[in-house]
């Protein structure tokens, strides 16, 4: 997330994600400020993939939380329904790994 210091100076935030890190399904919906049943949305779509059985055992790792608050921006501040943060995501990813093969 870009700010803008008084001065005029640009910062930049980062958030640090432990990918040992477990967290039920209430958890990561609070992490991520949004409701449970977008996070169930997100699974249905393919976006997170929990380990367990059901909503109730549902745990997500840390790589999920940095995926999950993606798609919380993008649904609330750019209203991409949840498809739509699907795609955004998967072409995140690719861009990812295009940019990984251009370091090699």
């Amino acid at each position: 997330m870009d700010t803008q210091e008084p001065g005029g100076a640009d910062t930049c935030t980062v958030i640090v994600v432990e990918r040992d890190l477990r967290l039920s399904l209430a958890e990561l919906s609070a992490a991520c400020a949004c409701e449970m049943g977008f996070i169930e949305e997100l699974v249905g779509e393919g976006v997170l993939a929990p380990v367990g059985e059901g909503p109730q055992g549902w745990c997500f790792t840390g790589t999920a939380l940095a995926r999950a608050r993606i798609a919380s921006r993008l649904a609330r501040d750019l209203h991409v329904n949840v498809p739509g943060v699907a795609l955004a995501l998967e072409l995140i990813d690719e861009m990812a790994a295009l940019r990984m093969r251009l370091r090699d």
